[in-house]
This record gives structure tokens, sequence and C-alpha cells, in this order.
């Protein structure tokens, strides 16, 4: 590849600017901008139409945020019908404050004021492009023409806003400020507020936007906090930031500038946007929750999120997007499992408030997602922890721990030899059909039991390939007597016996389950689970599972 065709094509501030270096992390949410109607909008390959784009505001205002950015209304009769709808319908709360786009040329202010008309409160979002490239290649003007522009754009703005009845906030953007000269562009953004002059009462915003990622973002960081030390006005300025992400920093560029002296940012759900796409603001907002910061934003339901997105945008939100994406939380490697599993149970058995899961850097719950379906995903690659997992917290069958390496060599090789990923409830549907109460080649039919000095005597009746039979024995309780039994009649010995027992609901209707593991002679053990409401019970049926299991092995 032609490397030296490239170049740096970013400006680092004149003088040293690391002072956000020594800041650990962001301590409070800045202010936030949805852009999704504007900038998210115009990037789709079929923009929303009007009911979509009234829906998706909605949904917007619901989510938490203050700003909203809702179009150009001078570039397109749709964007002024928009916005036109919203206000005469008066679907804008009073807490929430509309943005517009315009650039810096008359008759397009004059429609943007015209369109706003009756609007309670709203921020002018003025741009003109500084940048070198842009003012060698496109204007071919020099610095101080380009100054120019912003100026004589600044002064229509408060012109027309004078005239205009309604409460308007100034917004400024040297449009690809990440390719302009860093002291040339705190030059023409003070030029700016220098016509604005903004007071406690009517702050300005600047917005340095990354109208295309040219650095690290290490250097956006100094760039912005070269602007934040040395704008004028700045006790009432707004620094805002707007980065796109074309190296994949958005979410970088953003931290950092916040570290560095940001107080806004200007970003889109799901990080939709021109090329690569905008900030991702739900990503950034649950980086800040995952710190414990309140990010101001309700995203506790993504899937409900999702899809109003997915539907109104066409767009779809891929499945290992940060925290969103279908993937996001899952697990399919068995020591993954494993360490999720033993968190999960480490946090119950300490009724810990604090989140300290491994691999899982949010609860899932917070943000509306479900353990079984969205975390423990059985293929293949699964372990015992993950398997026995999903079916305790599912299903509440706990199996014994050998019992669980056992099953889970049963279940990654169904999905192996399958080649595919095994629902929750096909794992269930396994377990049972394989260990549960099984009558085959075996059934117990009726079981009496007496005492007969020490011991427990049983008498039993079963069915052995079609054959009913009477069997009697002796042992320390019933469960040994039976047993004894069995070995009798088939002239086996059991060894290991390994026994354990739980309830399986909770309530009065509860029933037992029991877990029986042996080994029959060749060194392998069989596992029989049995279900009844009495234990001992439940217990018997578990042994005579267990021995079916060994029979079956045997006869294959």
């Amino acid at each position: 590849m032609n490397y030296k065709k490239y170049q740096r094509g970013y400006f680092m501030p004149p003088e040293s600017c690391t002072d956000w270096v020594h800041k650990e992390y962001i301590t409070e949410a800045p202010i936030w901008c949805s852009v999704d109607l504007r900038d998210g909008n115009q990037a789709l390959i079929v923009p929303m139409s009007l009911e979509e784009k009234i829906n998706f505001f909605k949904t917007l205002v619901k989510v938490g945020f203050k700003e909203i950015e809702v179009g150009f209304p001078a570039a397109s009769e749709t964007e002024y019908a928009f916005l036109r709808t919203l206000i005469e319908d008066n679907l804008i709360p009073d807490d929430v404050t509309i943005q517009v786009l315009t650039q810096a040329r008359e008759h397009i202010i004059e429609k943007t004021f015209e369109a706003l008309r009756g609007c309670k409160k709203s921020i002018v979002h003025l741009y003109n492009s500084t940048s070198l490239a842009q003012r060698e290649q496109v204007f071919k003007k020099s610095k101080s023409e380009i100054i120019d522009i912003a100026v004589h754009g600044a002064e229509m703005l408060k012109n027309f806003a004078a005239k205009t009845e309604g409460n308007f906030q100034f917004q400024y953007s040297p449009e690809s400020f990440t390719g302009t000269e860093v002291d040339y562009a705190l030059e023409v953004c003070n030029a700016v507020l220098d016509v604005w002059q903004p007071t406690e009462n009517n702050k300005v915003i600047i917005n340095l936007p990354v109208t295309v990622s040219m650095s690290m973002p290490h250097v956006y960081a100094s760039q912005i906090e070269y602007m934040s030390k040395y704008l004028k006005y700045r006790e009432h300025v707004i620094v805002s930031l707007h980065p796109h992400n074309d190296r994949g920093c958005a979410i970088a560029d953003s931290e950092l500038g916040l570290l560095a002296g940001a107080d806004r940012i200007e970003g889109t759900l799901f990080g939709n946007g021109e090329r690569t796409g905008n900030v991702d603001v739900i990503t950034m907002a649950l980086n800040m929750l995952t710190h414990g910061v309140d990010p101001k934003l309700d995203f506790s339901d993504l899937p409900a999120l999702t899809k109003v997105y997915e539907e109104n945008t066409r767009m779809t939100v891929y499945e290992r997007q940060p925290y969103s994406g279908a993937l996001v939380f899952a697990a399919f490697s068995g020591s993954h499992q494993d360490a999720i599993a033993k968190g999960m149970q480490w946090r119950e058995d300490k009724h810990l408030d604090q989140w300290t899961v491994p691999y899982l850097p949010i609860d899932p719950q917070d943000i509306g997602r479900e353990y079984e379906k969205d975390v423990i995903r059985i293929n293949s690659q699964s372990g015992k922890g993950g398997i026995g997992y999903v079916l305790e917290q599912k299903y509440g069958y706990d199996m014994p721990k050998a019992m669980r390496e056992s099953f889970g060599y049963l279940i990654k090789d169904r999905s192996d030899k399958e080649h595919r990923e095994l629902s929750a409830e096909e794992v269930k549907d396994i377990f049972e059909e394989t260990y549960i109460n099984l009558r085959e080649p075996i059934a117990l039919e009726a079981a009496h039991f007496k005492q007969i000095s020490k011991h427990i005597e049983a008498d039993l009746t079963i069915n052995h390939k079609g054959k009913e039979i009477q069997l009697t024995a002796e042992g320390n309780g019933r469960f040994d007597a039976v047993a004894n039994a069995i070995k009798d009649y088939l002239h086996v010995d059991f060894e290991d016996l390994l026994y354990e027992e739980h309830a399986l609901e909770q309530g009065s209707t509860s029933q037992a389950s029991a877990y029986v593991g042996m080994t029959m002679g060749n060194g392998e053990t069989y596992w029989g689970v049995g279900i009844h409401n009495d234990i001992i019970v439940a217990s018997i049926k578990a042994l005579i599972s267990a021995v079916n299991q060994g029979l079956k092995k045997k006869e294959s």
C-alpha cells in the first residue's frame, strides 16, 4: 500500500495542552443534544417520513434529551413541514429546546427564522467551513475572508432574532474544525463571540466538530483544551463537541474532549450518521453508568429502543454494537460461562448491591436484557458451568457438579453435530429426555416397605421389557433396600454411588428433585434424575433412571 500518499492533516495547538491527562474519569453527564433527526436522517438511504420523524422525536423526548436538533428547515419542504408540525401541534415539551441548522447565507437564515415562529425555545446553529483544505480547494478564500463569512452570519442571526418573536440561543460551528489550524479556529470563534456578546442569561454554544476524524483522540483533547482555555467570555460559553467516527474513535474523542473542558455532546442513537457515523450516545452514556455516574438519559429498555430505531430508520443495529447488540452479552466460551455463573452466585451469596460479575461490565437487566436469553448461550464451545446455569436459573434443575460435566459433553456433542446453537428449551428437553424418570428398559410399577428389626424390607413390582417381576430385598433404608433389590436382580454391583437432592419448586405443591450417579462395573458413571412430590420416591426414580442409563449403554 502506498503509505507515502498520505500525510497528517491535523494541527496541534501552539502550546502544550495536556491538563486533561491528569483526570481519571468523567464525573458528570454533559449536556446531550440528539442530532438523529438532522445529521442522522440525512445519512439514511431513505430519509424518514414526517410520521416517522414525529415518532422518533417522541422517542428522543422519552429517553430524556433536552436538546434535539430537528433539521435544516431551509433545505427542503419536508424539513420545513416537520418543524412547523412540531410547533403547531404543540409536540415540543416545555423543558425541551429544539435546534435548527443554517448556513451563513441571508436567504437561508431568513427562512430558518420564518420556520421558527411560535417556537418557545430554540437553538439556531450557524456554521461555515474553516479548514485549510476547504479554504484552498473549495472556497478559494483567505483566512480573513472566511472570518468575514462567519462574522456576517453571526450579525444576520442577531438581526433576525431581534425582529422575530421567540427565545433564541445561538450556536456556532467552525465546520471541519479538525482540519483547521487551532489558533485560527480560535480567532474565528472569538470573532463570532464578539458579535453575540454572551452573558450569564444568554449563553452561546461554540461547537467544535470532528467533521472528519484525522487524529488520535489525545490530539483532539489537546485541541479542545486549548480552545476552552482561550475562548473569550468562557464563563458564558458552552463548549460543544460533535465527533464523527471515521477512525473509529468518536467515543474516545468525546470522552477525552469532556476531560479537556467540553460541556456538551452532539450525537445519535447507535451512532447513526454520515459515513461511519456520529458518536453513539447510548454507548457513551452507559460507559458513564458503569463508572457510577448518572448519564441523565434513560436507556433501561434498549430492546424497545432498538426496535423503534430500526423501524423508523430502516437501519439495523450490529450484533456486536456495545451494550445494544444482540450478542454483546452472549457468552459461548465455557470458561466465560463458568466465571459468569460463579460471579452471579457470588453476588447472591454475599447480598451485594455493587455489580462485580466477570466479563459483564454492566448488569444486562439494567438495560432491559435477560440473563437466560442474552448472557449464557449454548453451542459446541459451551462449558458445564454455563449449561448448568441455564438449567438452574430458568428451570430449577441444580445438577451435582460431576453430573454437569457429563451433561455438558452431551450438549456440546449435540450442538457440534448439528452445527448450531441450542436454545434453553432444547437443553431442558434433552436433559429431561435423557435423565428424568426413565422407564426403559426397567419401570418401577409399585413399591411397598416394612420395618424388619433394624432394617427396611422392600417389595417391588418392576416391568422389565414388558415382563412383570417381583423383587424383595432388605436395606438400611428404603432407598438402600431398593438398590439392593436391583443389584440382586441384575447381578451387578453399584460402585461410587452419588446422591443429591433439592426442592424443585417453592410452595405447598413443590416437587423434589433427586440425582443419582453410579458406576456399573465398567468404570463409567451413569446419571439419573427423579422428580416426585415425595423425596424418597424421587430418589428411587432417580436410581432406576441411572440403572436404565447403564443398561441402555450396555445393550448398545
